[in-house]
């Protein structure tokens, strides 16, 4: 799939070009800006009316319809990460704290500056739908929020939702694991780690947490706590490949562990060096795993032989999060870019496209919208999550937070979860887009 001139382009029509400027109004088509309505509009000079049709006789403002201002808007399509999960719903019924967005959607003529409000944070603001600020967790109608998830204390930095179970794990910061009932949104566990959680990671019946020094690992079938030593410092990223767990830690190396079943222990299998300092995004990809670190490369490594196969160095800073899509790799840095990588006819892997944004990136997650369309969801230093299309990197919509999301899970039936900076989880759904009658 061609990333390079992905990017769509849309023909659309202006006011009219003849002579007769010396009034704009006689211009405009006698229709309202659907966007200035919403507050967004960005088109100057506009065709639309940023007004509102005067009141006939009768009371009502004559019909417009729909065709012009549907030119407005942009289009879908969308990407998923190497995840494998079910489509039932069944277990996960987070509908009840649906109330949380009440409001959101309500028309407002005022524009909007994309910012949250800090007054409509503390439920205190007097501005009401006339305050020029954000009364709403996102924007492009793409998401609805289900519920808020309170209780860390800190940054939110895992987030897992065991298959076959009904519950929710979250790791933070404040040195606790909570586990959530997802029927009810309550908290069903709290477990005290006693370190701070750099990572999670479920596979099968067992939740890893990375720690200071430690892995531990919990088999919630069985109830077993085992300990896996060897780390030195933080681990920061986690991931299983060809039937061994990786762990990357703060002093660069990736440790490799392999179960025994006979013995019901983790067994260390491998030690690989090559970065000069810390590991802190894993990914694997067929038989090859990427890890991303902060002296600013990615490194590939063959599973067969766990040997690195090529060092890439297309970025230059910290490189936060790294993902397989398709036949791409796809990773952000504090660089400020997100760059698609593909194989060339030597097997070697090269860039492709460089997406630019205004701020440090913090984690990547790829999944499908409600059409079953690849959308990548990337997490910026500015608090925001903006979703793309892909290939073409086209803006949805944007998720809002208090502080810095570092986390991102998706989950069966359209539903994922995000953990910020404050220590607040949040369960979100992507919702079907309306369409024009």
């Amino acid at each position: 799939m061609d990333m390079d001139g992905g990017r769509r382009v849309f023909h659309r029509l202006g006011p009219s070009s003849s002579a007769d400027n010396s009034n704009n109004s006689n211009n405009k088509q006698q229709k309202v800006c659907f966007h200035w309505r919403q507050g967004k509009c960005t088109r100057f000079p506009c065709p639309f009316l940023h007004s509102e049709l005067p009141t006939a006789a009768n009371g009502k403002r004559p019909h417009q319809g729909f065709g012009a201002e549907e030119n407005h808007r942009g289009g879908g399509g969308g990407l998923r990460r190497s995840y494998n999960f079910s489509n039932n719903t069944n277990n996960h019924s987070w509908e009840r704290g649906q109330s949380a967005q009440s409001g959101s959607t309500s028309r407002s003529y005022v524009k909007k500056i994309e910012k949250l409000c800090n007054h409509w944070l503390q439920s205190n603001c007097k501005f009401g739908d006339n305050c020029k600020y954000l009364h709403q967790w996102s924007t492009g109608g793409c998401f609805s929020l289900l519920a808020p998830l309170e209780g860390h204390q800190q940054v939110v930095t895992g987030i897992v939702l065991p298959s076959g179970t009904d519950k929710l794990y979250t790791g933070s910061q404040d040195e606790t694991v909570r586990v959530w009932d997802c029927q009810s949104g309550q908290l069903a566990g709290l477990i005290n780690t006693g370190g701070s959680v750099g990572c999670m990671l479920s596979e099968g019946p067992w939740v890893f947490v990375g720690l200071t020094n430690l892995v531990k690992a919990w088999n919630i079938q069985t109830s077993a706590e085992l300990n896996l030593n060897g780390p030195v410092g933080q681990v920061y990223s986690l991931v299983v490949g060809n039937e061994l767990l990786f762990a990357g830690t703060q002093d660069g190396t990736i440790l490799a562990w392999k179960f025994n079943v006979a013995a019901n222990i983790f067994e260390p299998a491998a030690s690989l060096k090559g970065h000069t300092l810390a590991v802190v995004t894993l990914v694997v990809g067929g038989n090859r795993m990427y890890s991303g670190s902060m002296d600013h490369s990615i490194k590939v490594w063959s599973l067969e032989n766990l040997q690195c196969l090529q060092t890439l160095s297309g970025h230059t800073d910290v490189v936060m999060s790294v993902l397989c899509w398709d036949q791409f790799l796809i990773s952000a840095s504090l660089d400020k870019t997100v760059k698609v990588w593909a194989a060339t006819e030597t097997g070697n892997l090269e860039v492709t496209y460089t997406h630019t944004e205004d701020y440090g990136i913090l984690t990547l997650c790829g999944m499908h919208d409600s059409d079953a369309k690849p959308v990548l969801l990337c997490s910026s230093n500015d608090n925001c999550i903006r979703a793309y299309d892909l290939p073409s990197f086209s803006e949805r919509g944007k998720i809002l937070s208090k502080k810095e999301v570092r986390a991102i899970q998706i989950g069966p039936g359209g539903l994922f979860f995000t953990g910020d900076g404050s220590g607040q989880v949040k369960v979100w759904k992507w919702s079907a887009e309306p369409t024009a009658k």
